[in-house]
């Protein structure tokens, strides 16, 4: 009875189940997972270090690797790996270079729109305060002015009113401002202050139209109109003639106001004068743009403004 369990066939039904090969369990992948997972990382670590590697210190290391392969009688397998390292150092290296390249500019473009904001905001700061400063005086001028002489007040007011219809727009709109719009708002502040300093203040405006539509940054003329009054016409007893002027030069629109007063003396202090033009200049043109101070023979103060022309696209309808 025992030898017909021996017999073939008796235990067919468990037999080739005992013969199959076992599933990979959950264990095995995960593990061959890590592994091909770890390859990958050791690829792109050896990519990368070909990428830095100086040629110099791959010739070193291939030199090693024959005499290795050498002594290993393996010389065809290292000869192909080295020709394969140079080949992917090539790529790898023009790779690198092309992000490097690529994450630089970025970071120096968010750099300089970090460094524009900061500086219009500061701007926007100084508007907020000279502004006011500006307003209360000329508003008292007229207020005394009401009282003795009406026909200037009226002229004043005027002008306060020209003044305010060329710097509110530029407050609210976003768009990059042009010389016009700057010469415009000049003009009207220089009528104000030749109603107060009288036959002192001879005002020019020598700007031809074609060029009122190039881009010119915000408040800069302003600034340095300020400053010759204040600087070099209103220290001299009997004032004299500011002009504002501007010309294409090289590629460069070049705005000036000249002056005929008591000519250029630096001082300390100041905060919101050339230094700030000079600072806000780098920040928006990277270099492609300057302040230039100038002594003309004939005695006063040149100030001139170089910016790369470049003409405002027209308003949308």
């Amino acid at each position: 009875m025992n030898t017909d369990s021996s017999l073939p066939g008796s235990g067919s039904a468990a037999q080739p189940g005992a013969a199959r090969p076992a599933a990979p369990t959950a264990g095995t992948r995960e593990t061959l997972r890590e592994i091909r997972d770890a390859m990958v990382v050791l690829w792109w670590r050896f990519f990368d270090w070909l990428a830095v590697v100086p040629w110099k210190t791959l010739l070193i290391v291939s030199l090693l690797g024959l005499i290795l392969a050498g002594l290993l009688g393996t010389p065809q397998l290292a000869v192909l790996l080295i020709v394969a390292s140079m080949i992917i150092k090539v790529v790898a290296g023009g790779k690198r270079r092309a992000d490097l390249t690529a994450t630089q500019a970025t970071a120096r473009a968010e750099t300089e729109q970090l460094e524009r904001t900061v500086v219009e905001a500061r701007m926007e700061a100084l508007q907020a305060q000279i502004e006011p400063h500006f307003l209360f005086n000329t508003l008292a001028s007229i207020d005394q002015l009401i009282q003795t002489d009406p026909p200037r007040a009226s002229r004043m007011q005027q002008s306060l009113i020209r003044y305010l219809r060329s710097a509110m727009p530029q407050m609210r709109e976003g768009s990059r401002p042009s010389l016009g719009q700057q010469v415009a708002l000049s003009s009207a502040f220089l009528e104000i202050m030749a109603i107060r300093m009288e036959e002192r203040l001879q005002p020019v405006i020598d700007v031809p139209e074609g060029l009122k539509s190039a881009i010119f940054p915000p408040m800069m003329l302003q600034t340095l109109v300020e400053n010759a009054i204040k600087h070099g016409l209103e220290p001299k007893a009997e004032g004299g003639r500011l002009e504002i002027g501007a010309e294409v030069v090289d590629g460069r629109l070049a705005v000036r106001v000249q002056d005929s007063g008591a000519g250029f003396a630096p001082r300390s202090g100041g905060g919101v004068g050339l230094a700030n033009i000079r600072e806000r200049l780098k920040v928006l043109y990277n270099g492609r743009a300057e302040l230039i101070i100038s002594l003309p023979p004939e005695g006063g103060t040149c100030a001139t403004i170089a910016v790369p022309y470049e003409v405002a696209p027209a308003a949308t309808p």
